[in-house]
């Protein structure tokens, strides 16, 4: 993936990190699901889709569900669209339990620790609940590195509506282009740069950018490649 020039680009104030996938790896809970889905690996990126599908589902008709429900409810569906028996709970089991102990990635902690002795105010945006996110960074050990955590649930708009975006600037104190959004969602980063903020995706294996949207700011392989690259940007 060709990585974007970094050249003369305004250092951001503040930093807001989605949670799963680009910081969490959600292996442990690929597992989990899978199992359920009879071990119909193929299954996993559908039930994913089909998770994102309903919450903007829910945003659009105003019908609010949090996204742990969410994702069950889509699992259900998956499975019966493919003959696979599954109870709610079987379903909650799958997924809930595994979520809230994920960990994080490698290059996480040394990235972030990176980023907190340059001085960048780090906060997170998810579509998560606020206790499922406190959960997991307590669990991940990540608590320390952010000065808040911020969820959609407050507004019931999930991301990448324009709405939460702006909603989360306003909490901060921040213009757009003050902030920068990072993540390993192609939908994410889209919807952060029609906001009007930076954006830098994190090219997870098998994690793409949808093509049809503006480039982000930055793409990096890891948090520890953006830490560096803002590092060498304060030193110009």
């Amino acid at each position: 993936m060709d990585k974007p020039s970094t050249a003369a680009k305004k250092l951001p104030k503040v930093i807001v990190f989605d949670v799963n996938e680009t910081l969490l790896d959600l292996e442990s809970m690929r597992a989990s699901v899978g199992k359920a889905l009879e071990n119909r690996a193929e299954l996993l990126p559908l039930w994913f889709s089909t998770m994102l599908h309903n919450s903007l589902v829910t945003t659009v008709t105003g019908d609010y569900h949090d996204f742990g429900k969410i994702g069950v409810a889509s699992l259900m569906m998956v499975a019966k669209n493919n003959g696979i028996e599954l109870s709610e709970g079987e379903a909650k089991t799958a997924i809930v339990t595994p979520l809230l102990s994920l960990p994080p990635h490698p290059d996480v902690v040394p990235g972030l620790k990176s980023l907190n002795k340059q001085g960048f105010k780090l906060v997170s945006l998810t579509n998560s609940s606020n206790n499922g996110v406190k959960t997991q960074f307590e669990n991940a050990g990540l608590t320390h590195f952010f000065q808040a955590r911020y969820s959609i649930e407050d507004i019931q708009i999930y991301k990448p509506d324009l709405r939460a975006y702006r909603w989360a600037l306003a909490q901060l104190g921040v213009q757009p282009d003050e902030a920068l959004m990072v993540a390993a969602h192609g939908w994410d980063v889209a919807g952060a740069k029609a906001a009007g903020m930076q954006t830098a995706f994190i090219a997870r294996p098998g994690k793409a950018l949808y093509p049809l949207a503006p480039a982000p700011d930055y793409v990096v392989d890891n948090v520890t490649e953006l830490a560096e690259i803002l590092q060498q940007a304060k030193g110009r």
